[in-house]
């Protein structure tokens, strides 16, 4: 089989990353430049302090990449660079850099849907088998996808306000959790009981999912509580908040697989880290006869390598874009 290189680019948010894969499937480098210590300071991201920090970083990122690998643009066939969505600065940072490497070395620029990213990073697990159904689960996104062969996106459901990484950051401020507050609040629930009283969010029959009224009611007990004179046991209230996001997503994505015939699963996002999701959904899975697949932890956040993954197979598709490649900050997957 011939090899195929492709050079990822991923800045849609907080992390500067460049990544070299090999057909789709095998990483050769990756570099990260991350920014979570200095977005630290303000309990968030800040775009403009993000696009600057893309700037200082980029050609940097690159040439390591480059180094790392052993290779230089020549074995490149293709420039793969998420377009969309995300922070409008951050992205335009990595678009102009995959687009002035495309002109310069007059190779393929391929536009990549950061969303397509995080699902072709279980790829880079183990070889995506198809029919699938996709969870994706991040800071900015709650959706269930069909998929019925590569690169063909079918969305099934998707939340109607919140998304589920949006709501764990919530959450975490609310009982003064420091940024980032999602893993920390995974960690917490680990170590406390299911004591709080909290609605099952959207339990109904559609695909949907819904946040706001669980961000809600965690809102109101601890106003209510602090009103009370009582303390917020932190540990408790996180592992109730916990229980009930996973009781959610794993039954209305069990209940998709059933309904479309399907017997494998795959989970993408940020927030596909949070151990609680991982560890009822292999358990689940394995009862069910399910094949499962979810990405390495450093394939979970924003990086290249799922870029560049995902980048292959629409470069095989013929999905090309000219150097007037423009970054959208909303971007239609489907």
């Amino acid at each position: 089989m011939n090899k195929t290189y492709i050079l990822g680019i991923e800045t849609s948010c907080d992390e500067t990353s460049v990544s070299i894969i090999e057909n789709g499937d095998t990483e050769i480098a990756t570099i990260i430049s991350t920014q979570i210590t200095t977005h630290a300071n303000y309990g968030g991201v800040v775009p403009e302090i993000a696009s600057r920090m893309h700037i200082e970083n980029i050609t940097i990122v690159i040439e390591e990449c480059l180094k790392q690998a052993n290779m230089t643009m020549d074995d490149i066939e293709a420039i793969a660079v998420t377009q969309g969505p995300g922070l409008i600065g951050s992205l335009l940072i990595g678009v102009t850099a995959a687009t002035t490497l495309a002109y310069i070395y007059n190779k393929p620029l391929v536009p990549v849907h950061h969303i397509a990213g995080h699902i072709y990073a279980n790829n880079l697990v183990s070889k995506m088998q198809f029919p699938l159904i996709a969870l994706v689960v991040s800071g900015g996104h709650t959706e269930l996808i069909y998929m019925k062969e590569n690169y063909s996106f079918k969305k099934i459901g998707g939340t109607l306000d919140d998304a589920v990484g949006e709501c764990y950051d919530k959450v975490a401020r609310v009982i003064n959790v420091p940024y980032p507050g999602g893993p920390l609040v995974d960690k917490l629930a680990h170590i406390g009981s299911d004591t709080y009283n909290l609605p099952l969010p959207l339990d109904d029959n559609t695909y949907n999912f819904s946040f706001s009224g669980i961000k809600s009611a965690v809102i109101n007990l601890a106003h209510n509580e602090e009103q009370r004179g009582n303390t917020i046991r932190k540990e408790d209230l996180c592992c109730s908040f916990q229980n009930r996001v996973v009781e959610i997503l794993t039954k209305k994505t069990m209940k998709a697989l059933k309904e479309y015939n399907v017997n494998n699963l795959i989970i993408a996002g940020g927030v596909s880290a949070n151990s609680g999701i991982r560890d009822k959904f292999t358990t689940i899975c394995a009862h069910d006869g399910i094949n499962l697949t979810i990405p390495n932890i450093k394939y979970c956040t924003d990086n290249a390598a799922m870029i560049g993954a995902a980048g292959y197979y629409a470069y095989k598709l013929g999905i090309r874009s000219g150097y007037d490649l423009k970054a959208k900050a909303t971007m239609n997957l489907y």
